[in-house]
């Protein structure tokens, strides 16, 4: 008898967590395509702030590796098959093609990258220095995917010339100061949300 219902509770706690982790895939779906057309400027920085790669590193924090991959590929997929959800609502594959292809891939890698460095082996969410370095490292691997394509993209089609440090300084160096605000912005929201998330959804 304690054998069923063991098994029913398990039965029941798997559902919950798929039920969980779907809602939250379509959910950060939609997020980051709106985040994706939120700008800020930001004169200091010499470049707008960004909300898109917060929405990204918060749903590996708020749902796991597996079901933020989810998210970031249908939000891919989406943008892919026409959806208006990229930057400045673009849409199509052309963009995946494009510049900015890579760092569309990287959102989806960056996914287990941060959650490894997040979680530690007993399951549990590491403190505040495992929060920070997975989200600093899920923001640099997409900048180690993004500014090779946008080299090669940009060396093809319009801008021949365009050296190695060019790509690295227009694709990335300029992005770091708002990585940074947007890294210490998700750890404080994975603090409050990702042991709850790591128990019930990952």
């Amino acid at each position: 008898m304690s054998e069923l219902i063991h098994d029913r509770t398990r039965i029941s706690d798997s559902a919950g967590r798929l039920a969980l982790g779907l809602t939250g895939a379509g959910l950060f779906t939609m997020l980051t395509a709106h985040a994706a057309q939120i700008s800020i400027p930001m004169a200091p920085l010499g470049v707008p702030l960004t909300l898109q790669t917060l929405a990204v590193v918060l749903a590996a924090l708020c749902l796991g590796p597996r079901y933020g991959t989810l998210s970031m590929g249908l939000y891919v997929l989406a943008g892919a098959l026409g959806a208006p959800v990229f930057s400045e609502h673009g849409a199509g594959f052309a963009i995946l093609a494009g510049q900015t292809g890579g760092y569309l891939l990287g959102f989806i890698l960056a996914q287990p990258v941060i959650t490894w460095f997040v979680r530690g082996p007993d399951g549990h969410v590491r403190g505040w220095l495992g929060l920070s370095g997975g989200v600093i490292c899920g923001h640099l691997l997409i900048f180690a995917v993004g500014v090779p394509w946008l080299y090669v993209v940009r060396r093809l089609t319009d801008v021949p010339d365009l050296s190695a440090w060019g790509a690295i300084y227009g694709g990335m160096v300029i992005f770091l100061p708002g990585m940074v605000l947007k890294s210490a912005a998700a750890v404080i929201v994975g603090w409050l949300v990702a042991p709850w998330a790591a128990r019930r959804i990952w």
